[in-house]
């Protein structure tokens, strides 16, 4: 009874988990013991996280963003993550308040960690965001947004950057939270094609 490691979670992560995000703590409970079974080092390595992310989008090669996505999660930096930080990361990109997920935006594009994002680090993301997106929606993108470039450039522009500038958090979070448009640009977000599938019923 006394192992808190033999599948219950411990009650600090538990409270501090309730406090940082929406869940409940039967939510907490029950996606711990199905973490276990899926790591029962109780630990995500890299390559496994890349697979829990192919699930999601069976239709497309997630690979790259999956990456991305794991780096700016292992707060630690020590290549995997524990239960905490996966369901923080889950918290922050599905129901996290705008101003986090800018946040956690930010370190996503920000590959090498600086403190600033160049025009080749959006690039970068937007290049692995449309590996995700299936060839039948990238005919419907605007013209001027329909290759990773063309997107780059666009979001570069709505920042007002030259080609060779730097984009600190602050200015990231301010023009998003100013300009909807940016926002919808830095994300991907199959919602939209739901949406879309739903516009097509007779």
């Amino acid at each position: 009874m006394g192992n808190s490691k033999s599948g219950s979670l411990s009650k600090e992560i538990l409270e501090e988990l309730q406090l940082n995000t929406k869940y409940k703590e039967e939510e907490l409970c029950a996606w711990y013991q199905s973490f276990l079974k899926e790591c029962p080092s109780g630990r995500i390595t890299k390559k496994e996280f890349e697979s829990i992310y192919s699930k999601f989008f069976p239709d497309a090669d997630p690979k790259a963003y999956a990456q991305h996505v794991f780096r700016s999660f292992d707060a630690n930096s020590d290549g995997t993550l524990d239960f905490k930080e996966y369901i923080i990361a889950l918290h922050m990109t599905t129901a996290g308040k705008t101003n986090q997920k800018l946040e956690w935006a930010f370190s996503l594009y920000d590959i090498d960690g600086n403190g600033a994002i160049s025009k080749n680090e959006v690039l970068e993301i937007i290049m692995a965001i449309f590996k995700m997106i299936n060839p039948e929606d990238l005919k419907h993108l605007p013209e001027d947004e329909n290759t990773p470039e063309k997107r780059a450039e666009k979001i570069w522009s709505f920042f007002g950057k030259k080609e060779d500038d730097k984009l600190t958090e602050k200015e990231f979070i301010e023009g998003t939270l100013a300009n909807k448009e940016i926002l919808r640009l830095i994300q991907y977000e199959p919602q939209k094609v739901k949406e879309k599938l739903k516009d097509k019923k007779p």
